[in-house]
């Protein structure tokens, strides 16, 4: 993949923080109505404005995959690759460390804290876990094989070698990876507790298996629970219990977008610090103080170059205190 060149003259202001990387993007076979990929990058990013991107296009911060540069008269051309670089106002630094648990030459296991996008997005350049990673290890082709919500922490695989990648990617694509996540969800309300009438029931020990169907929402960033056939599957277990708090255990089956947060709301307990479910929170400043109770705390697969079983843990460790 081409990475930045300085040569290609990209302007930098004291306060923008640019991306070393490329995003990258392929332009579909069906032209939607447009004459050149600036009026097609207008189009597909419409939170961005059309002088910005002429702006970009103007600076070179947009080229073809032969890193030849891209100007507001280059025509549309359907399934070829345009590179771009990211770039944000006033990037928020993240105050907290990563952790690389394992490194060969085919693969990076990393511990993510709280808070920290895997890739770059929205306002996060720099400040996500696959660009530090680069920038700590000196390997520009690691990428990550697979995705956390910022909210969460814990492993995330990364790819080293170009070469051995779709390996490891088949390792996802046929459910060959066996995820192990950690929760916290508030049990029982102050209310409950203060009652007198109130009988504490213990969980632990007891197991859900979940099985709904998991479709798009609104905003297009949540999902929902809908009637049909079920496209998503957990096994959760109650690990151990506090007055009014519990420790889970989750392993999911499937892998949809938010699928342990909406599994652990359909068994009545939303997981603790969580601002989309059940009820989307207005957006404010990251609480640090208030991490999402979400950690993915193992991963267990055969390698498939060395044929060897790996295991990972997290050194993270949610508490019940």
């Amino acid at each position: 993949m081409p990475c930045y060149n300085p040569q290609l003259g990209l302007k930098i202001s004291d306060s923008m923080s640019i991306s070393k990387y490329p995003s990258r993007l392929s332009l579909p076979q069906n032209n939607p109505g447009v004459a050149s990929v600036l009026e097609y990058l207008i189009l597909r990013f419409p939170d961005i404005t059309p002088e910005i991107w002429q702006q970009r296009v103007a600076d070179g911060k947009v080229h073809w995959h032969d890193g030849s540069l891209i100007t507001v008269e280059s025509p549309y051309r359907p399934q070829q690759l345009v590179y771009y670089y990211r770039e944000v106002e006033s990037e928020p630094a993240i105050p907290f460390a990563e952790k690389i648990l394992f490194q060969d030459e085919n693969i990076l296991v990393a511990d993510k804290p709280h808070f920290l996008p895997v890739t770059p997005g929205g306002v996060y350049i720099k400040e996500c876990l696959q660009n530090r990673l680069r920038d700590k290890t000196g390997l520009d082709t690691l990428q990550a094989l697979h995705r956390l919500d910022r909210a969460t922490a814990g492993l995330v695989l990364f790819s080293v070698n170009p070469d051995t990648r779709h390996l490891y990617h088949d390792l996802f694509n046929t459910c060959k990876i066996h995820k192990t996540y950690q929760a916290i969800a508030r049990v029982h309300s102050e209310e409950h507790l203060n009652s007198p009438h109130f009988v504490s029931s213990d969980l632990t020990g007891k197991s859900w298996v979940i099985k709904n169907r998991l479709v798009k929402s609104e905003p297009s960033f949540l999902m929902k629970i809908a009637e049909g056939e079920p496209n998503s599957h957990s096994v959760i277990r109650c690990l151990a219990q506090s007055a009014d708090k519990a420790l889970f255990e989750l392993n999911p089956v499937t892998g949809k977008t938010h699928q342990l947060r909406l599994h652990m709301q359909a068994i009545g307990w939303p997981l603790l610090h969580d601002n989309y479910y059940p009820t989307l929170q207005p957006k404010t400043a990251d609480d640090y103080s208030r991490p999402l109770q979400l950690l993915a705390k193992e991963l267990r697969f055969i390698d498939p170059v060395s044929r060897q079983s790996r295991v990972f843990t997290s050194n993270t460790e949610l508490s019940l205190e």
